[in-house]
């Protein structure tokens, strides 16, 4: 595997952790909401990585990551009894979005974790590649 492998691998774990990050974004700004557009209440997603070659040529093929799926979470969303609300049901109780926020807030840190190694990985290639640079000008 050559050195510019490198920042493909890295370059798709990058990607698919800002899809991610994208995703959680998404969960927590709709965590106390209702209803959607659709009536329905908001149901919480969750991305799905894959395995992924990377680069081609002569070079051989690393494996990368890639989102090949974002799924809805199909658990039900929380009930609280609030018969007044607009939105209640016969029973009396609205029924909210299955975002769990701190389920949520884990993925982030971890998103963000990843996708910041990712970077010193390309920093660090990218640093490599200017010394051996540097070396053949003394």
């Amino acid at each position: 595997m050559s050195m510019f492998q490198i920042f493909n691998v890295a370059g798709s774990a990058v990607s698919a952790q800002s899809q991610r990050l994208n995703v959680v974004a998404s969960n927590l700004a709709n965590a106390d909401t209702v209803a959607g557009p659709d009536g329905q209440p908001y149901k919480a997603r969750q991305v799905v990585f894959q395995t992924a070659l990377v680069g081609a040529g002569n070079d051989l093929a690393a494996a990368g990551v890639r989102v090949s799926n974002i799924s809805e979470d199909q658990t039900p969303g929380r009930k609280v009894l609030d018969p007044k609300h607009p939105q209640a049901d016969a029973d009396g109780y609205v029924t909210y979005s299955n975002v769990n926020t701190v389920e949520e807030m884990v993925n982030m840190i971890s998103a963000s974790r990843s996708y910041q190694n990712n970077i010193e990985v390309m920093s660090t290639a990218k640093s490599l590649l200017l010394k051996t640079l540097q070396l053949g000008q003394s």
